[in-house]
């Protein structure tokens, strides 16, 4: 396994937009789920929100909805230069598609587990206890992660909107 990494100030500016995103995710009626895609020279270069709840399906998660656009817009080569930042950490879903993509690197604003203890057992959010990076080791690629990242707003997007 990599050694931890530490988010820098380009990570951090990046986790506010993937929370601004999920928060737009939730004013749309959608669960409050954001992600960003950067290339590796920091810049942003596509933006999906959830949208399980208005598309009525159940993979629109955030990063799966990323992943969808990046595949589409991108080759391998370059997606595996980019860095995927999500505002809250992938779920086992969501970090298969992540790998399957070829994305290169993975930073997390609020983890599966702060997420679950907020929610509760909410039958809107079945969360599995499966971290991204256990998804990701049982790859034959190596796919570094960076997180949680404990950052304003990360956590207020989700007040209020679970049960």
């Amino acid at each position: 396994m990599a050694a931890a990494q530490t988010a820098s100030a380009t990570d951090v500016q990046h986790l506010h937009t993937a929370v601004t995103v999920a928060r737009r995710a939730r004013e749309a009626g959608n669960h409050p789920f954001g992600a960003v895609l950067a290339g590796p020279d920091g810049t942003i270069l596509l933006e999906a929100e959830n949208t399980v709840t208005t598309e009525r399906d159940a993979t629109g998660h955030a990063e799966t909805n990323l992943v969808r656009l990046s595949t589409a817009a991108y080759d391998a080569a370059f997606l595996r230069t980019c860095t995927l930042y999500t505002s809250t950490e992938p779920c086992a879903m969501c970090s298969g598609a992540i790998y399957w993509s070829g994305i290169g690197r993975v930073v997390y604003a609020l983890g599966e587990d702060q997420l679950l203890a907020m929610t509760g057992a909410d039958p809107e959010n079945p969360t599995m206890a499966l971290p991204c990076r256990d998804v990701f080791a049982a790859g034959q690629r190596e796919l570094p992660v960076v997180g949680p990242v404990d950052m304003d707003g990360a956590r207020a997007v989700h007040e209020g909107f679970w049960g």
